[in-house]
């Protein structure tokens, strides 16, 4: 049987700090996926830049990636481990315990924005295609790093297709979660409307846990605000379901969690595989704007029907919390370094908005109506502040609608990109 991909491994030593390129390096892996029946021919390059922050790039499958058969028709694909994810000299909570200092630990963190992963990029473009400029597909996260790399080094691209991923261009941390927070209730209520039997048994389950010391598989307490995590799920095409069938075995005969549910809520909230999601996630909206201080801890308060104790039990999404760093086992190492980052206030500015206006590279954006991630109003003001920019505005997918649409958006978007639609 031929395989469904013929792929390459690529291993690039670029530096920590690319403003100091004679300090320390580290290491950046990339795959290279073509159809088989083209290895020899010369294909126009297609970068890909996972969501996140904190996401390894997928490992190809028969099929899987759902759009990289789309890509595969055209291009030859380089699927990225940004820097600190997968292969890519990961961060993880072993390696960040063998800092000396928090301090040491959080300057070598903030070497982990979009700035360092553009560079990165584009290094790994001249080794590969010298000066040939190349194609992006950024996927949520990966639709704010493109917008770095327009800002940054527009030279290196071709045409850039962006799904489920347009950052305010000048939106804080405050201004994200002030329009995250009545997004994921109003997802919370539609989960219940769809499995109305899930929210009392979440009510009894947070019950259960706030009544007695709860141990998930790993010694990790589980409480009712690490079950509420589980709400990161929602904003996917399959999340309903996700945590529909989670709640499905989560009781046993004799009234208590079973070992199957502890197993899958560890997995699920645990950040084992991508403790970066975490520690990055706030560090996305650092622009020199002041420090984003935890501001999802910050606007909880003003959104009283999250509070534990309300019916229905609100979930929480794409929210990062204090108290997780000293809960969450894999979390532990970090916490002292992301109280530092929280704080800290010179973060450089991600995004050109002058040469983001004259921006003539085809820029072609797919915009989820109901995203429960990326804010729709945020996304829709940006696409008129870029030039050259085509944009998809659809409620058919999800957050995850490049993959579970097979390659129908992708293929959408490069014919917005191409102007054939």
């Amino acid at each position: 049987m031929n395989p469904a991909y013929a792929t390459a491994d690529h291993v690039f030593r670029v530096p920590l700090d690319h403003q100091a390129p004679g300090g320390p390096a580290i290491e950046v892996f990339a795959r290279e996926v073509v159809d088989p029946a083209r290895v020899g021919e010369e294909l126009p390059w297609l970068l890909y830049l996972q969501g996140g922050p904190g996401g390894k790039s997928p490992r190809p499958a028969s099929g899987s990636p759902g759009w990289l058969p789309q890509a595969l028709e055209t291009h030859r694909v380089l699927l990225l481990d940004q820097r600190g994810t997968g292969r890519s000299t990961p961060v993880t909570a072993r390696s960040a315990s063998r800092f000396p200092s928090p301090a040491q630990l959080a300057a070598y963190l903030s070497h982990f924005r979009a700035d360092a992963i553009v560079a990165d990029a584009e290094l790994i473009r001249r080794r590969l295609c010298g000066d040939t400029p190349w194609e992006t597909l950024g996927q949520s996260y990966g639709g704010f790093i493109t917008l770095t790399y327009l800002s940054q080094a527009p030279e290196g691209l071709r045409a850039c297709y962006v799904t489920g991923g347009l950052p305010g261009l000048a939106a804080t941390a405050d201004d994200v979660y002030a329009r995250t927070y009545p997004r994921v209730r109003q997802r919370v209520l539609d989960f219940y409307a769809r499995y109305p039997d899930d929210a009392p048994r979440l009510r009894r389950i947070a019950d259960l846990l706030a009544a007695g010391d709860v141990r998930l598989p790993d010694g990790d307490r589980l409480t009712p605000r690490r079950l509420r995590t589980l709400g990161l799920c929602l904003g996917m095409g399959d999340g309903f379901e996700r945590i529909h069938w989670l709640l499905d075995e989560s009781l046993g005969s004799d009234g208590e969690l079973t070992d199957t549910f502890r197993h899958q809520v560890m997995a699920l909230t645990g950040f084992t595989d991508n403790p970066l999601f975490a520690v990055m996630q706030e560090t996305l909206y650092g622009q020199g704007a002041g420090p984003t201080g935890w501001a999802a801890a910050r606007a909880l308060a003003g959104f009283p029907e999250f509070a534990e104790d309300v019916d229905p039990l609100l979930l929480t999404g794409e929210m990062i919390y204090p108290w997780m760093f000293r809960e969450v086992s894999a979390l532990r190492p970090f916490a002292d370094a992301a109280d530092l980052l929280a704080r800290r206030t010179d973060w450089p500015a991600l995004y050109d908005p002058g040469r983001l206006a004259a921006n003539k590279v085809p820029l072609a954006a797919a915009v989820y109506h109901d995203d429960m991630y990326v804010d729709a109003g945020l996304s829709l003001r940006t696409t008129r502040e870029i030039g050259a920019t085509r944009v998809w505005v659809t409620n058919e997918w999800e957050h995850d609608g490049v993959t579970a649409s097979g390659g129908h958006v992708l293929a959408r978007l490069m014919d917005l990109a191409a102007g054939r639609a």
